[in-house]
């Protein structure tokens, strides 16, 4: 069973082999079609349209089917590769090991946010950015420019204590959990870190810098921590939600894969808290 870690609890080794997974996953062409995936829904989930990544109650579900894809995309690279998460609440800092030579890479500099070090810097020649918004083919990040804070631990805890997973409207305008997690609604988590690392994260093509899968691990694990504190409240809607994935319902771009079916993470891999 796979075991997602703490990247901060990484070994040297690990960190060596997921980097070096990603990159060849890059190499053969795998990694832009999950850029491009992400994309597509990106711009197709509106708030009154048709929504099944974003803005939506299958936000949870959808990314965790995306993850596990990713995951077993690295996997058919090295066995021994599992996601690491970032727990953004506790590593705060620009400065974390997070983002050292020997794993991500830093902020990027001043002028234009162009990554200078690390593996996925433009100058190692490993990371063009082909997917892409603009004509700028290197990976860019500005950390805690465009906004100062993480979230904070209380931040998390009073989500965590939401009681209801989602209600109508189904969208952006909602109360309970799913939106507050997803960032739409009251202190914003996952939105805010992707503005916060900034560059490419802050756009639909957030797949191109590889933090976006440490990011998402961790907004997973919170879910997962969630449906242990309220196992009286589950995925909702449940049946005949227009524009909306219920609970029953397959979800695109799969179309064999519900939201019931990606309820129990344990099914895929666990957490080294569980």
């Amino acid at each position: 069973m796979t075991v997602r870690k703490n990247q901060s609890a990484l070994t040297a080794d690990e960190k060596r082999r997921f980097v070096a997974a990603v990159l060849e996953l890059k190499r053969n062409g795998r990694y832009d079609a999950f850029v491009t995936t992400h994309n597509a829904f990106i711009l197709g989930d509106t708030d009154n349209g048709e929504r099944t990544g974003h803005r939506s109650p299958s936000f949870l579900p959808w990314h965790r089917r995306f993850l596990v894809e990713f995951e077993g995309a690295l996997q058919s690279v090295d066995s021994s590769v599992a996601l690491p998460y970032w727990d953004w609440s506790t590593d705060r800092s620009a400065r974390s090991s997070l983002w050292a030579p020997d794993f991500l890479g830093g902020t990027g500099r001043a002028r234009d946010g162009q990554v200078t070090d690390g593996a996925f810097a433009a100058s190692a020649g490993n990371w063009p950015i082909n997917v892409r918004v603009d004509g700028r083919t290197f990976l860019r990040r500005q950390l805690g420019a465009n906004v100062r804070e993480l979230p904070t631990p209380a931040e998390v805890e009073s989500v965590l204590s939401e009681v209801v997973y989602d209600m109508a409207p189904w969208n952006s305008g909602s109360d309970g959990f799913r939106n507050h997690l997803e960032g739409w609604r009251g202190v914003n988590l996952h939105n805010r870190v992707h503005v916060w690392v900034g560059g490419q994260m802050a756009t639909g093509v957030s797949p191109n810098d590889p933090v976006f899968w440490l990011h998402h691990a961790y907004i997973d694990k919170l879910w997962a921590e969630w449906q242990r504190r309220h196992p009286g409240s589950g995925y909702l809607p449940t049946g005949g939600t227009p524009d909306v994935v219920d609970l029953g319902e397959t979800m695109k771009p799969w179309n064999d894969v519900r939201p019931a079916d990606m309820l129990d993470h344990t099914a895929h891999y666990t957490f080294d808290t569980d």
